[in-house]
C-alpha cells in the first residue's frame, strides 16, 4: 500500500506531535519555524510568511494540514497580539499561494481554527450551522474573536480550485503529555482543583485519540469540506468538569477560585482570564450527522482513560 504524504505546518507543537505519531506509518513532512524542532518525522525549515524551498513539499502531496500558530496561552501584550495574529494569517496566506502555484496540488488542505470563535453562552449547544459568533464584555473575548475570523477569512479566500478545504474549530485537546490535561492534573494533585468562577461556565473538550481519528476519518471521506466543530459530542460545565478531576486522582477536597482570584492568578501566570470563564458550549454536529464514532463521548470516560499509566 502506498504511503500518503502529509505535510504539517505548525507541527512541532502539542498537536502536531500527537498527529505526527498517529500518522507514523505514512511519510510525515514537519514544516516548522525551528529548524532543531524535535520530532520524529522530517522536518523542514519555513518561516510561515514567505515563499521559499519548503513549497516543494507540497507538489504532490496528498494532505497539508496547518496548525501553525502562537500559543494564546500567554499575557495579551501588543506584541503578542501581533504575534498571535500573524503567526495564524500569515502561515494561512502563504499556504494558499504555495498551493495555487503547485503543478499537483494537494487533493486536501485542512487549516485549524478555534472553538472560541462561538459566542460566550450557558443555552443552546452551538453547532457549525446555528453557532453564533461575537464577543461578549462578559468573557474578555474580543481579540480572540477578531483572531479567528481573521485567520478564517485568509483560509476561505485562498484560491485553491483542486485542494478540498476543511475548518477545524476546536475545542481543547485533552492528551498525556500536554495541553490542559496535565496542568489540572497538577492543580489537582496541590488541592486547587475546585470550581472556577461561578462553575457554571461550559467547557468543550476532545481526547487526543478522537481528534487524530477525525482528522483521519475527515481526510478519508472525499466528500467532507467547510466547516466542522472538533469537539467531544457532550460539553461539561466547569464545576462538574472540576469533580471529574478530583474523584480521578482521589482527592476529596479543591480549593474553589473567585473570578478576582483567577484575575490575578492568570495576571502572575502571564496569561488571560478569558481562557478559564468563557463559556464555550460546543458540538460536532456535522461529524456526527455524516457518520464519525467518537471513542470518547463523555468527560470522566476520557478522564478515566488518561489517568492510567501510558503503555
Amino acid at each position: 500500500m502506498t504511503k500518503r504524504k502529509i505535510v504539517l505546518a505548525g507541527g512541532s507543537g502539542f498537536l502536531g506531535k500527537i498527529l505526527v505519531e498517529h500518522f507514523s506509518g505514512e511519510e510525515v513532512v514537519v514544516l516548522s519555524r525551528n529548524s532543531r524542532a524535535e520530532s520524529s518525522a522530517r522536518v523542514v525549515y519555513w518561516d510561515g510568511r514567505t515563499l521559499a524551498s519548503w513549497t516543494d513539499e507540497l507538489e504532490g502531496a496528498d494532505v497539508v494540514i496547518n496548525l501553525s500558530g502562537r500559543s494564546v496561552d500567554c499575557r495579551y501584550t501588543p506584541k503578542n497580539r501581533q504575534l498571535i495574529m500573524d503567526s495564524r494569517v500569515d502561515s494561512t496566506r502563504v499556504l494558499g499561494e504555495a498551493i495555487a502555484r503547485c503543478s499537483q496540488a494537494p487533493e486536501v488542505w485542512i487549516n485549524l481554527s478555534t472553538a472560541t470563535i462561538y459566542k460566550h453562552r450557558y443555552g443552546e449547544a452551538h453547532g457549525e450551522l446555528n453557532g453564533e459568533i461575537g464577543a461578549s464584555a462578559e468573557a474578555h473575548d474580543l481579540f480572540s474573536i477578531e483572531v479567528a475570523q481573521a485567520w478564517e477569512k485568509a483560509f476561505s479566500e485562498a484560491h485553491t480550485p483542486e485542494t478540498r478545504k476543511i475548518t477545524l474549530r476546536s475545542a481543547m485537546v485533552l492528551g498525556h503529555r500536554a495541553g490542559v490535561y496535565p496542568v489540572l492534573r497538577r492543580l489537582t494533585r496541590l488541592g486547587l482543583g475546585g470550581t472556577m468562577a461561578d462553575g457554571k461556565q461550559w467547557v468543550s473538550w476532545i481526547h487526543e485519540f478522537d481528534c487524530c481519528a477525525a482528522v483521519d476519518w475527515l481526510i478519508a471521506h472525499k466528500t467532507a469540506h467547510g466547516v466542522y466543530n472538533l469537539s467531544a459530542p457532550n460539553p461539561i460545565r466547569n464545576a462538574a468538569m472540576m469533580g471529574v478531576f478530583r474523584k480521578a486522582f482521589g482527592v476529596p477536597f479543591g480549593l474553589p477560585s473567585s473570578l478576582w482570584m483567577l484575575t490575578v492568578g492568570a495576571f502572575f501566570m502571564r496569561t488571560e482570564i478569558e481562557l478559564v470563564i468563557k463559556s464555550r458550549k460546543v458540538v460536532p454536529t456535522r461529524l456526527l450527522e455524516e457518520g464519525f464514532s467518537f471513542q470518547f463521548e463523555h468527560f470522566a470516560d476520557a478522564i478515566t482513560q488518561l489517568s492510567q499509566p501510558e503503555n
